[in-house]
């Protein structure tokens, strides 16, 4: 679809359409020529035909950078805080030169060689960000964008239906440490147990960072302000800086300091590193989005994704916030869970109990354990509802939010509560857009 005049036309066969039907269009468009798996006939547009043609937008992606040695590639993979992270090392590392990022969460295996082949002969840094539904994908990931610097930001339990347990998630995080050369670095969250052990698994010089004294790149001094964003002292193996984060949430401590690593790697002083998280601000949607509705109403926006850890750090993040203001969570259905599922979502719900959240919306049927596991925590009188569907929601919310509230939206991105989120803002009833 957004093929422009000159460029060449992958005609990949997909789940619910295949590219072959569009390779007319993207002559019509201007592509010079379309790489195929068969001839499309009547087609005046040079065909390269190929046997899989998504392997040969890789193996392109890979030849593009195997002719730029001077490029360093920057593999980044957690089960939550890639996209983030991401976007925090594009302007960090914009002082060393040109970088190449990610657009959204390009994080497969066909948004990765996409972003591969954006570099060119100026480009100083390829960030990558990488994703795995399985044991695999991530080793296929760094054949086509070979890591000198790996981060990995934590273990967690996204997508731990299709893995079959949290041991398959951490054997493919890990691949990315694998794959790192011995002259490279791999930056590992020193707090997270499962991740520190990946030490073991590289031949690359380890960079652990996190809280712990033990780190050899930490913070200390934490602290967050009314709007949840936290401050710290970063320090570093050359020297200490403040920082002050735009980035909402105290989560984001550990994936600031996962960028500082990288930095550090490549050379910057502690205080520039700092300086530039300081500066830095979110790129990318409905990540802990906040926003103050002219009525007082404050909405948190953070419904792009949602496994438990995420889930669970939006609601400290939304009574840090608060500051005695009424709470509303309006959560849905966190995906991908397998059996875990009922278990997880009756765990969110006790949760929001015990942080004292004053009001919980559970939307959807996938996510009613949340509702039934609040009402069993405690002795809550109509603070927990469940409705069925985004549009209940809404009703509920415009006719008992008040001002000076504060509104938390959370699911699963194919839950679709950003949208909810989107029209909170918006403060009326608008169509869904993205």
């Amino acid at each position: 679809r957004e093929v422009e005049p000159g460029g060449v036309f992958v005609a990949r066969v997909g789940e619910q359409r295949d590219g072959h039907e569009f390779v007319g269009a993207a002559g019509q468009a201007g592509a010079v020529a379309a790489i195929v798996e068969r001839v499309v006939d009547d087609v005046p547009l040079a065909q390269i035909v190929v046997d899989d043609s998504e392997r040969a937008l890789g193996l392109l992606a890979r030849g593009v950078l195997d002719r730029l040695p001077s490029l360093t590639v920057v593999g980044v993979t957690g089960s939550s805080g890639k996209t983030t992270t991401k976007d925090m090392l594009s302007q960090v590392l914009a002082p060393l030169g040109p970088v190449v990022a990610p657009p959204g969460s390009y994080n497969a295996e066909v948004g990765v060689p996409l972003t591969a082949l954006r570099v060119d002969s100026s480009t100083r840094t390829l960030v990558v960000e990488m994703g795995a539904r399985g044991i695999g994908h991530i080793e296929y990931l760094c054949g086509i964008t070979p890591p000198r610097i790996g981060v990995v930001l934590n273990v967690g339990t996204a997508h731990i239906g299709e893995f079959g347990g949290r041991d398959a998630i951490a054997r493919a995080k890990g691949e990315l440490a694998q794959a790192l050369p011995p002259d490279g670095t791999a930056v590992l969250n020193g707090d997270d147990p499962v991740v520190r052990r990946m030490a073991e698994q590289t031949e690359a010089t380890v960079l652990k960072v996190g809280e712990s004294v033990h780190a050899d790149l930490r913070a200390e001094d934490v602290r967050l302000d009314r709007g949840g964003r936290a401050s710290f002292t970063l320090v570093t193996p050359a020297g200490s800086a403040p920082v002050n984060l735009s980035f909402v949430g105290e989560h984001q401590v550990a994936n600031a300091l996962s960028v500082a690593g990288v930095a550090h790697a490549l050379g910057m002083s502690a205080g520039d590193i700092a300086a530039e998280l300081t500066a830095a601000r979110p790129l990318s949607r409905w990540r802990m989005e906040v926003t103050e509705r002219g009525d007082g109403v404050t909405v948190v926006n953070d419904a792009y994704n949602a496994n438990p850890e995420s889930v669970r750090a939006a609601l400290k993040s939304l009574v840090t916030m608060a500051g005695g203001r009424r709470t509303w969570a309006v959560l849905g259905e966190m995906l991908e869970l397998g059996e875990a599922s009922a278990t997880e979502h009756d765990a969110i719900g006790r949760l929001a109990v015990r942080l004292n959240i004053n009001r919980l919306v559970v939307v959807g049927d996938g996510a009613r354990s949340m509702h039934q596991g609040a009402s069993l925590e405690g002795s809550w009188a109509g603070e927990t509802t469940w409705v069925p569907d985004r549009a209940a929601a809404e009703e509920l919310l415009s006719k008992e939010l008040g001002g000076d509230d504060i509104v938390l939206v959370k699911s699963s991105r194919d839950a679709g509560l950003r949208h909810l989120g989107d029209r909170l803002v918006a403060g009326e009833v608008r169509e869904d857009t993205e």
